[in-house]
Order: C-alpha cells, then structure tokens, then sequence
C-alpha cells in the first residue's frame, strides 16, 4: 500500500539530487568561462592546477583539522592530479566522495560529543594539552585520536568556563563536579548546534562542499577571487538602514556558526570608534548588566538583542584577527545626511595642525549623508584651513581599502595636474588615470601614517602622495595589494551566483607596483602588528610583483633632505622607551604565535596558571602604550557647535578624543610634521 508514495518520495529525491548536481556543473563551467575572459591572470587548468587546487580544496573542507582522519586524506590524495580532468570534461559528479566522507566525520563527531554528555573527561591530570601553530596541526590518526582530541577540547573549555564565572579558587575546587557537570552539558550542546547549524543553514553541507571546491579554484588564481552564492553578495554590498538609532554594525554567521561584523557603516558609532574591524567575531554582547553569549545563537536573535529599545549602549567583547580578545562598548547614534562620516582634529598646544582619519574609502552609495569620503575629506579640510592650520597628518592606519575613484579623488585635490595611476587589463593592456583639474585644495606640508593593515585604496593614496613628494609617509610597511577586483554574474540569465573577481592591477606613476612588498615608509615606526606574516606576500598564490612601462611623465615637487626630520626623530626616540617597549612586546607576540607552547595537563591548577601567563603577556603587548595624554586634541568649531546640540554624539566624540590624545603614534607624527613644516619653510 505505500509502495508508489516510497517510489514517488524516491524518484523526487533522486530528481531533486540531479537538479543540485546539475546546478554545481553549470556553476563549474561558468566559473571557468569567466576566469578565462575577465581574470587579470587566468591559469593553465592541468596538473600543477590540480596539485593546488586539491590542496586548498580539503583546507577549505577541514581548515583547523577537526574532522578528518590521515585515512581520509590518503584516500583524497588518490584524485589530487586528476582535478583538471574533472574540469577539463565538466565531470562535476567528484565532489560526492568527499561529502560523503565529511558527512560521516561530522557524524563521528556528533556521536562523541553526544557522548561525553554522560561521560566526564578526565580532569587528574591525565589529559595533556599544548598549544600549536597552524603549520603544525595534524590529522588524527583515527576514530580513538579524534574522539581523545574532542575529548581534550571539551575539557579545556569546560575549565576555562568554570575559571572565568568564578575566581574563588577554592570554591571551585569544592563544588567543581556540580560546576563541571552544568558547563559542559552546555558546551556540549553548543558544539552540537554549531555542528547542526552547519551542515543545515544556507544549504546545508551539500552547498558548503561545493561553495569550497569552487573558492579553491578561484584562490589558486588569487587570494582576492571568491564565490558568492545570491545570498552572500547581498551580504557583501550591503544595505544601508534608514537614518536612525544605530551602532553601525551589520552582522552575519559564518560556517563556524561564528557571529562576524560583515558591515561597518560609515559615519556610525562603529566607524567613529574605530577600534572594529570587518571579521572580527563578536563573543557576547553586554547591555544593562545582561550578557548575551553568540555562541550557538542565530544572526537575528543578535540583531534583536542589539536592536532593543533598551539596549543604547552596548559593551561588544570581540575576538580580533590576531586572536586577542577585546572588550569596546560604544552608544546608538542616529547619522544625519548633514553629518560627515569623518571629522577632524586639531592636535597640538597651538592647535596648528590638522588630523583626519579615513577608515575606509568609502562611496556616496555606502555613506548615509550620500557624500564619497574625498567629499566628506574636503568639507573636514575647509573647517581645519578655516582654523589656519600649518599642515595636516592623514591616518591611514588599519584602512583596508574601498573606491579606487574615492581614492583619485582625495589625490587630486592634494596635487596638480598629472597621471595619479597606471592600470593594466587582463588584455595585458595598459591606460594612465589623470587628474585633470589644475591646482590643490591644500598646498602645506602632510605626513601619512600607514601600517601593515593599510591596503588597496589606501596604499593607492599613500603611493601618489611619497611618488609627488607631496607628503611624508611615517608608519609600517603597508598590505601590499595592488589588485582591483569586480562582482560580475556567472550567468546573466540564470540564478547561479556571483564572482568577485581579480581583472586588473594598479601600478604607481613611476611604473613600479607595491603587489606583495607594500608602501615602505620615509619613516619607520615599531608596531606590534610588524612581522606577523599578515601581508599579501605571505598570501598563497598572491599575484607577483611587477613592473610596467609609464607613458606619461609626472612632474614630483621637490624632494626635501629629510635627514633633518630623521634625525630629530631618532633623537626623540633614545629618550623615550615606548617604541623600545612595542618592539619588544611585538617580538613576544610572534613568539606565542608561531612557536609550540608548553605542555601543560588539564587539570584546574595547571589551565589557571597557563591561562594567567597568557593573560598577562597579552595584556603586557596590547595594553595601552600609555595611560596619560600624549598630544592635546580639539574640535574645530563648526564641529563642536554641532556636538553641544547632541549630547550622545558628545560622549562619543570625547572618547575618541581621548584615544587620540594617548596615541603615541599620533604623538611621534605631530612631531615629525612640525619638523617637516620647518625643513619646507
């Protein structure tokens, strides 16, 4: 009697299975199109392709090494040459065998997670946990190893949950199995969610394979080329709310059922801030003696919490990129169209020099007030050169790039007339940008501070500004990401997702390009962040560095000795220790980051006093340089009009004068411009 609806259930989900496979070839053989006709560098699809492609293909499925077994890698490593052949003859029904192996492990994990809902890890000091680089991690050798790796996760987390809700030590130890059983029967549950979440959101796991074989074809042409699904070049461009209360933030989850900011919006309290970042994840959100834990939770429930009536001010404990841990509350501010997304300063005792900070180069279709950053930099400009300023320092520091055109414009008004950049195509073609308009909108000295997290745009700028001579760079070695990329359709017709794209690269007036070796600064300055392996060189598969021909002169103003401004900085900086310290400070960072820590068991004692050491070094290397102002900052008084009728703005421009004021950064530059001022005159 159910026979035909089991037969009609089947040939439904067999129909449904075809449709999805004939989906993944489609998107596989539009993605190969338009890498061969748009990519600025498309590669040869054969066996050194393949080699890579498998490569980064299982990194993508397994990147910490969680699931998988040596088995299963020895069993991939069967078909790692045979990738261009699959793409080649546009077989795409390969991508089975390794869903079907990642269903199973997920399966495997499930069950040993489930069953440590009854079974206690072992806290005696059995277990023994060390801490290791990413180059160092490992498969487990089979079900037993993995089940005793899970088994030593959950266990470290349970201890550092205990720990962290109760520092009576003693107390701990007293009831630790009543506490050690309600937090892991949490923990658990939450691995489990995370776990459901991922192979059931967005498509499941099924979507999830496939999204990674795709993204690792596309990385092996370039770091900078990915795949988004419909959904996730929605999330990408953004949209803008209204104008109303808001911290600025636009969140989403990722495939580690991590909550990430996707969206910074320009102008918002987020963005005035300027300690947040796009990726960083956000761990809990704190509001009115409420903590609401991401974890295990979906993107709308956190947009609830942050939206509620209630909630106006929010303390947002995020996780950095380079794993710190960060506490930053900030207030929801409404942004007028009348309002700029930046501001500037003036910094000194005289008051004499202007600072503006650009976090992005944004669009007018991304700012609320529908004004570009060159717009919103000019108006800041006009207040700073009303107040008679003697020269401007420009702070880069953290700007990830955004509009090439933003970035043309913020050029122009700086310079005269002449080429600003040189682009080559895909055709391997290769036109020169001008900036046509005669004259400056500031002619006085500029000093722009960059650091290792300065790219694209950014770079951009800073490059035109060191090639015309036009401004002092002071910093750390920028990005080094010379590369433009575009969103373009896999089908026009069809539903079958977006790319975006590398096709083109920028080159400097000269010809040179910064690709992979960044913006070198006249002036160096220390930063924690130095050696971190971070920049595009350390990229895999990142486009080299090249030159290429100019065919039109620029004409430089110019060069000014700078050995005087050199001097007097080296002089500064024998009789202050802080650069000493943060040069110091870097070289421990890079230690807990690349070398093995020390083997310690799992035991309360033991994972308290790893725990201290790490707090301690990290708030030995991020602490503030400083506690006390450094530099006197002040509003402009267009600027400071506005903010006595807007009391939560107030609060919030105080706090960010605060921070400058302690930036030790900001301090050396001041002193450094000053100088350069005295060398121009």
């Amino acid at each position: 009697m159910y026979k035909p609806l089991l037969l009609l259930i089947t040939l439904f989900f067999n129909v449904s299975l075809a449709q999805n496979d004939s989906i993944f070839c489609q998107q596989l053989v539009a993605v190969k199109q338009l890498v061969a006709d748009k990519h600025y560098q498309p590669k040869a699809i054969n066996d050194s392709l393949s080699q890579a492609v498998f490569d980064l293909f299982i990194t993508n499925l397994d990147n910490d090494k969680d699931f998988f077994l040596q088995s299963d890698i020895a069993q991939f490593k069967t078909q790692q040459l045979q990738f261009d052949e699959y793409l080649n003859t546009d077989n795409c029904l390969f991508i089975d065998s390794f869903k079907t192996v990642l269903a199973q492990r997920i399966k495997n994990t499930k069950t040993i997670l489930e069953s440590l809902n009854t079974q206690t890890p072992d806290y005696s000091g059995g277990l023994i946990m060390q801490y290791l680089p990413e180059k160092e991690y490992t498969y487990a050798k089979n079900l037993d190893a993995l089940a005793l790796n899970i088994e030593k996760v959950v266990a470290l987390k349970v201890l550092k949950d205990v720990l962290n809700t109760n520092h009576d030590i003693q107390y701990i130890k007293d009831n630790f199995e009543t506490l050690e059983v309600k937090s892991r029967l949490d923990i658990v549950k939450n691995q489990l969610c995370v776990l459901e979440e991922f192979t059931t959101n967005s498509g499941g796991l099924d979507r999830y394979v496939k999204d990674a074989f795709i993204n690792a074809f596309l990385q092996y042409h370039d770091p900078h080329s990915v795949f988004f699904n419909p959904t996730e070049k929605l999330i990408y461009e953004g949209e803008l709310s209204s104008n109303q209360l808001s911290f600025g933030i636009t969140t989403e989850k990722n495939k580690e059922g991590q909550i990430t900011i996707a969206q910074i919006t320009p102008g918002s309290a987020a963005f005035i801030n300027g300690n947040f970042e796009v990726d960083d994840i956000i761990i809990s959100l704190t509001a009115n003696g409420t903590t609401f834990n991401t974890l295990c939770v979906s993107n709308d429930a956190i947009k609830a919490f942050s939206n509620k009536e209630g909630h106006k001010t929010i303390a947002f404990t995020i996780k950095k990129k380079n794993g710190t841990i960060q506490t930053i509350s900030i207030t929801k501010t409404k942004i007028k169209v009348e309002d700029n997304a930046i501001r500037g300063y003036l910094i000194g005792s005289d008051q004499d020099l202007g600072y503006i900070k650009i976090p992005s180069f944004y669009t007018n279709d991304e700012s609320l007030n529908g004004r570009g950053v060159s717009s919103d930099f000019a108006k800041e400009l006009y207040k700073l050169q009303k107040q008679q300023i003697q020269g401007l320092l420009i702070d880069l520091r953290f700007n990830g790039g955004g509009s090439m055109q933003e970035a043309i414009e913020l050029i122009g008004m700086l310079i005269d007339r002449g080429p600003v950049t040189i682009i080559e195509t895909n055709q391997k073609e290769t036109y020169t940008i001008r900036d046509v308009k005669r004259g400056t909108f500031f002619n006085k000295p500029i000093a722009v501070l960059v650091n290792s997290y300065s790219a694209s745009a950014s770079e951009f700028f800073a490059s035109a500004m060191q090639d015309y001579n036009r401004a002092l760079i002071v910093g750390s070695t920028t990005h080094g990401k010379s590369s433009a990329q575009g969103i373009l359709p896999l089908d026009i017709e069809k539903n079958l997702g977006f790319c975006k794209i590398t096709v083109e690269t920028f080159y400097r007036v000269t010809g040179q390009s910064h690709q992979s070796i960044g913006v070198i600064p006249d002036i160096k300055l220390p930063s924690i962040y130095d050696n971190l392996n971070s920049q595009e060189q350390y990229y895999s598969y990142a486009l080299k560095n090249h030159s290429v021909t100019p065919t039109l002169k620029h004409n430089p103003l110019a060069k000014l000795d700078y050995n005087y401004v050199i001097n007097n900085h080296k002089q500064r900086l024998k009789s202050d220790s802080t650069f000493t310290n943060i040069a110091n400070s870097n070289i421990k960072l890079k230690q807990s980051i690349y070398n093995k820590g020390k083997k310690y068991t799992l035991t309360i004692d033991d994972v308290l006093k790893n725990q201290n050491n790490k707090t301690a070094l990290y708030n030995q290397v991020f602490q503030e340089q400083t506690n006390q102002a450094l530099i006197t900052v002040n509003n402009t008084k267009p600027t400071q009009q506005l903010l006595d009728k807007n009391p939560d703005d107030n609060r919030l421009n105080q706090d960010v004068i605060l921070q400058l004021s302690k930036d030790v950064y900001i301090a050396e530059s001041y002193n450094i411009l000053k100088d350069l001022i005295k060398i121009s005159q």
